[in-house]
C-alpha cells in the first residue's frame, strides 16, 4: 500500500513538473536525500523544507540542528533550496517527489497539497493532533481547524496540514508622522483630508532638503503594497491580491465589484496628479524599499512591525529618525475601509505519509513544539552568538547576516503566536540606542487592530481555482488595473474586464468558492 502511494505521488510530481518545463527556472542541485535515519542515542532525524531567503542550510551535526535536537528532541536537516518567490523552491520539491525523495516535513506552495493528499502522500492527523501534539492542537482556533478540514479534497474533513494562522491584524497604512508635525498636519481621517496631505507631501518639502523629490504614496509592480488606497473603498485585498468578501450579501471576488471600480479610478486620479510616484508599477522591492528608506515616502502599505526595520534602515542611509505610525482606514464616500485580515493563511506546514511509528512520533514532538508557547521564543532567538546575544540579561537579535547564519526554519513567532508575544518580543529588543524605533514599531501594531476585519474569504482553499491558474495568478487584473491606473485604459475598460473574468472561469470560480463558504463557515 505505501509503495502505491508514493508511486502516486511521483506521478502527481511528474505532471507538476511538465507544466514547468521550459520555463527557465534554476534546477541546480541544492538538496540533499531524505533524513531516514537514527542516531546512536535513540533521537531520528527529519528534514525539513520551508523558506529559506539566502541564509545557510541546517546541516547533521551542525549548530542549529543540535539546538533542535536539543529542544525537540528530534534532529532537524534543512538543505538549502534557493526560494526565488517560490517558483525554484516548488520546482526542486516536485523534483524530491518524483525520485521518492519527498521532506517529512515542508511548506506546500501554490495548492499542491490538494493531488497530494488524493494520493494518499500526506500524513493524516486528525487523529494525532489532540494526542500527540496537544499544545498545537489547544493554540489554534477551533474556527481555524475547521477550515483546515475543508482543505481535504476528499470531502471526508480530515486535517493534513498545520495552518499559517495570525490572530491579528498585521498589516497596515503607515505614514510619516513627523512629516505632518513639520507641515502642521493633522492625521487624516477623511479621503479628503488624506488627499490634501498627499498634495502637502507633494509641494512643501516635508523632508526639507530643498529639493522636489518627494513621494507622497505608491507602491511595487502588478499593483502591490498598496493596499491602503483600495482599503478606503473597503476591497478585500491582501498585499495586491483581490481576496473574497461579502458584496451586495453575496461571497464575491473584490476584483469585480464596484468597490473596485471606484478605488481603481481614485487611484488613477492620484496617479494623474502626481500624488502616487510616478514608477509604482515598475518599483520591485529593492526599488520601492529603497525610495522610502532615502526619506523620500510620505505613505505606504507594510506590516505594522515593518515600522521598526523602516525607521532603523532609514538612520542608517540618511541620520534622519522618521516616525512612522499607522494611519486610520480612512472612509470613501460611501464606503467603509478597513485593512483586511486574514487569520489563516493557509499551511504552514505538513508531513509526509509513513507507516513507520516512530517517524510519526518525531514529526508529532516537532508540530507539538512548535504549538507550545514556553518554546516560542527559543525558536525564535535560535543560538548563542550566532542568531542572538545576551546584552544586560536579556535576549537581543543579532542583525541578519546570511553568510553565518543558518536558517531558523521553525518559527511559531510568524505563523502561530499571537500579538501579545509579538510585542513582548519587541520589549526584549530594546537598548537605548534603538527604543525610539521599537516603540514606533510597538505602537503600530497596536494602533491598527481596531481599523482591522477578518474577511468572508479567510482561508479559502486555493482548490477553489482548481482548472484556473490564470484567475489565481490574477493575470487579467493585473493587466486591467495596472492599465486604468496609468492611464492606457479608460475606468469604462473595467466592465471589459469583469466580463472576461466571468467568461474565463470567474463563473466557475465563484460557484466553487461560495459552495465553499456555505459549507464551512455558514
Amino acid at each position: 500500500m505505501r509503495a502505491k502511494r508514493m508511486a502516486a505521488a511521483v506521478l502527481v510530481a511528474g505532471m507538476v513538473l511538465s507544466s514547468l518545463t521550459g520555463c527557465g527556472s534554476s534546477a541546480k542541485t541544492e538538496t540533499g536525500s531524505s533524513a531516514d535515519t537514527v542516531n546512536a542515542d535513540g533521537t531520528p532525524d527529519l528534514e525539513m523544507w520551508g523558506v529559506n531567503e539566502g541564509y545557510l542550510p541546517v546541516e547533521k551535526g551542525g549548530d542549529v540542528y543540535n539546538f533542535y535536537k536539543d529542544l525537540t528532541g528530534v534532529g532537524i536537516i534543512q538543505p538549502y533550496v534557493e526560494w526565488n518567490g517560490g517558483s525554484n523552491y516548488q520546482q526542486q520539491l516536485n523534483l524530491k517527489i518524483s525520485a521518492g525523495e519527498m521532506p517529512d516535513i515542508f511548506l506546500p506552495v501554490n495548492g499542491m497539497e490538494g493531488d497530494l493528499i488524493k494520493n494518499g502522500a500526506l500524513l493524516d492527523l486528525t487523529d494525532l493532533l489532540s494526542e500527540k501534539a496537544p499544545h498545537l492542537w489547544n493554540s489554534v482556533p477551533e474556527r481555524v481547524w475547521d477550515i483546515v478540514r475543508s482543505y481535504d479534497p476528499t470531502g471526508e474533513g480530515r486535517i493534513y496540514g498545520i495552518p499559517d494562522v495570525r490572530p491579528f491584524t498585521p498589516y497596515t497604512g503607515m505614514i510619516r508622522q513627523d512629516w505632518l508635525d513639520t507641515l502642521g498636519l493633522s492625521m487624516p481621517t477623511t479621503q479628503e483630508e488624506f488627499v490634501e496631505v498627499l498634495r502637502a507631501f507633494k509641494t512643501q518639502d516635508p523632508n526639507g532638503n530643498g529639493a522636489a523629490d518627494e513621494l507622497p504614496t505608491g507602491g511595487r509592480q502588478d499593483a502591490k503594497w498598496m493596499d491602503h488606497l483600495f482599503a478606503m473603498y473597503g476591497v478585500a485585498l491582501q498585499e495586491g491580491a483581490p481576496d473574497w468578501d461579502i458584496y451586495d450579501d453575496e461571497l464575491t471576488y473584490s476584483a469585480v465589484t464596484q468597490n473596485m471600480k471606484d478605488a481603481l479610478q481614485f487611484i488613477h486620479d492620484l496617479y494623474e496628479e502626481g500624488l502616487v510616484d510616478p514608477e509604482t508599477l515598475l518599483n520591485d522591492k529593492a526599488a520601492w524599499d529603497g525610495k522610502i528608506n532615502s526619506n523620500r515616502v510620505g505613505v505606504t502599505f507594510r506590516f505594522a512591525q515593518d515600522a521598526l526595520l523602516y525607521a532603523e534602515s532609514m538612520e542608517a542611509a540618511t541620520g534622519v529618525k522618521p516616525n512612522w505610525v499607522s494611519m486610520p482606514a480612512v472612509n470613501a464616500p460611501g464606503y467603509e475601509g478597513f485593512y483586511t485580515t486574514k487569520q489563516i493563511n493557509g499551511l504552514a506546514w505538513v508531513a509526509k505519509n509513513t507507516d513507520d511509528p516512530e517517524k510519526i512520533d518525531a514529526v508529532m514532538k516537532v508540530f507539538d513544539a512548535y504549538g507550545n508557547p514556553d518554546y516560542w521564543a527559543d525558536f525564535y532567538y535560535g543560538i548563542e552568538g550566532m542568531h542572538c546575544e545576551t546584552v544586560d540579561g536579556k535576549k537581543k537579535q543579532k542583525a541578519d547576516d546570511k553568510t553565518t547564519q543558518q536558517k531558523l526554519v521553525i518559527m511559531p513567532a510568524n505563523s502561530l503566536a499571537d500579538l501579545d508575544f509579538k510585542i513582548q518580543l519587541y520589549e526584549d529588543m530594546k537598548t537605548d540606542d534603538r527604543a525610539w524605533a521599537i516603540d514606533e514599531a510597538i505602537k503600530a501594531m497596536e494602533d491598527v487592530q481596531p481599523y482591522g476585519k477578518v474577511i468572508a474569504g479567510d482561508g479559502m482553499p486555493s482548490s477553489v481555482y482548481n482548472g484556473y491558474a490564470d484567475i489565481l495568478n490574477r493575470t487579467l487584473y493585473v493587466e486591467y488595473a495596472s492599465k486604468i491606473i496609468t492611464g492606457e485604459y479608460e475606468i469604462d475598460k473595467f466592465d471589459e474586464f469583469v466580463e472576461k473574468w466571468y467568461a474565463s472561469g470567474g463563473e466557475q470560480v465563484t460557484k466553487a468558492a461560495r459552495e465553499w463558504y456555505q459549507k464551512t463557515l455558514q
